[in-house]
């Protein structure tokens, strides 16, 4: 798909399909003000009867009949103008492509002025909303919908204003390459289990290395074995599949502390001995979103050149039953040294993570940040709506609670109290990897917080974000890619503030 930004009127571009985004207590204005009088006032028209309403993810389709250039017209709506952010522009952008492809468009124009953002910001998000909401995955699909002719060709972004072109240009770029960093991991997570092994992982990494310059590290099983990952090893034990320690690394900071990010790469979780129902067991081929957005992250700063030192961490296996699996019961002992007696096999994520974390800490990083689809009990506490977010310093998860709230990838702070440490005591090691129902989010990260000495550090469950049931403004139903868009704003807030 080609992206670009263009200057002129709107309504002046030959396109199959214009957008013109609209506020719920204004007339419009503008350039819709004056497509709305070419059309003879139909869309204040539509508006005052309420035919449509100019609400958050509202959208309309028009047939101009040559009374404007473009072929087709969408009115997509934004809600009240002192309820604008960035978010409300990705998902007007997310609801417009895609009807406008289900309409028959193949090249689509956005009308991108008087919408109050910096006009970097706004094309960004415009590029975003509109690329990942034409997202499908049809790698599989084998009749007439997975036909790429069938599909958008080029979307562009359009202003009145020349002053403002480099800065959109800019922004459409950035929101390129960071909408493309979410569908490569959105097309990882899809995969059925079977062509996403942990071998096939190192090799997207491996790929993905070459092409922006990140160093690669793959550590195999007898490597892990001489390091003493017991806790990946125990976990990765009942699957033919070989378990991967992946390192990526990515210096572009000079002499700067590296960031660590670390993703969990379960990449199927039948649960192990302690096996999950068969039921929704289809769906935990999303065990790897963690890793695969830390890959995602990775991607995206070295195309946008940040100036950053960072490692991506992906201890990367199956979990599975069988005869040489490990069982509750067994104790294993971690590359930390510390040990963990096993409830339950199906408590595998901290486990990897464990010893992913403590690697991480070789590293000396100025920040950790993990992000993992750790525990049901997190959809439970916050549904679908926000990550939980739980670490150990305070500054640090203020800088991941602005990122969301930029990208719209937003999380909620659980607490980390003492207490909570009580639950995952055990009688024969230093811990054990499941402390009950009562606060399983929070138990799961207080384990985790034991492998990061005193760096600062920050743990997202994303195990409710992953995949969605339904489809979204620009989140169509499955995987949803979360966590590139957020941890990239991160990184970037990050190194501006660094500078």
């Amino acid at each position: 798909m080609k992206i670009s930004v263009a200057a002129g009127m709107i309504e002046k571009q030959k396109t199959d399909g214009a957008v013109i985004l609209l506020f719920e207590d204004e007339k419009p204005g503008a350039a819709a003000g004056r497509i709305d009088k070419a059309l003879g006032g139909m869309i204040a028209r539509l508006m005052k009867r309420g035919d449509f309403k100019p609400k958050p993810g509202g959208v309309h389709l028009l047939y101009p009949e040559g009374r404007i250039v473009a072929e087709r017209l969408v009115l997509a709506g934004l809600g009240k103008r002192k309820d604008l952010d960035l978010n409300r522009l990705r998902q007007a952008a997310g609801k417009a492509a895609p009807h406008l492809r289900a309409a028959g468009a193949r090249n689509i124009m956005i009308a991108a002025d008087g919408l109050g953002s910096g006009a970097e910001e706004t094309a960004q998000a415009l590029t975003e909303g509109s690329v990942l909401g034409l997202y499908r995955f049809l790698k599989y699909k084998t009749k007439e919908e997975n036909n790429n002719k069938e599909d958008v060709q080029a979307v562009t972004i359009v202003t009145e204003s020349a002053a403002s072109l480099k800065a959109m240009q800019k922004g459409a770029k950035t929101g390129e390459v960071i909408a493309g960093s979410t569908m490569m991991v959105r097309d990882m997570v899809s995969s059925p289990p079977v062509d996403m092994t942990p071998a096939i992982v190192a090799a997207k990494a491996r790929e993905t290395a070459r092409e922006f310059g990140l160093k690669l590290q793959v550590l195999e099983r007898s490597r892990m074995e001489k390091l003493g990952m017991g806790a990946l090893l125990g976990v990765a034990s009942g699957s033919a599949q070989p378990p991967k320690f992946i390192i990526l690394e990515y210096r572009k900071g000079g002499g700067k502390p590296f960031i660590a990010l670390v993703g969990k790469t379960i990449t199927f979780d039948s649960g192990g001995i302690s096996i999950k129902p068969s039921e929704n067991m289809d769906k935990m081929k999303d065990d790897m979103s963690g890793g695969a957005a830390v890959l995602g992250a990775l991607r995206t700063v070295a195309a946008l050149k940040l100036p950053l030192n960072i490692v991506g961490l992906l201890p990367a296996t199956e979990n599975m039953p069988g005869g040489s699996a490990y069982k509750p019961g067994d104790v294993l002992r971690t590359l930390s040294g510390q040990t963990i007696e096993i409830i339950n096999t199906d408590a595998e994520g901290r486990l990897i993570l464990s010893d992913a974390l403590a690697y991480a800490c070789r590293y000396k990083p100025a920040v950790i940040v993990d992000i993992a689809t750790l525990t049901g009990a997190c959809r439970v506490a916050l549904g679908q709506e926000a990550m939980g977010m739980l670490g150990t310093d305070d500054k640090l998860k203020q800088k991941i609670r602005e990122a969301g709230e930029k990208t719209g990838e937003r999380v909620w702070e659980l607490p980390l109290w003492e207490g909570y440490y009580d639950q995952i005591k055990s009688d024969v090691a230093d811990m054990k990897n499941a402390g009950g129902r009562d606060g399983g989010a929070i138990t799961a990260a207080a384990l985790l917080s034991r492998f990061v000495q005193d760096y600062p550090w920050v743990h997202l469950d994303i195990a409710a974000t992953a995949w969605t049931e339904k489809d979204r403004p620009y989140t169509p139903k499955g995987a949803t890619g979360i966590g590139v868009r957020l941890l990239t704003q991160f990184l970037r807030d990050y190194a501006a503030s660094a500078k």
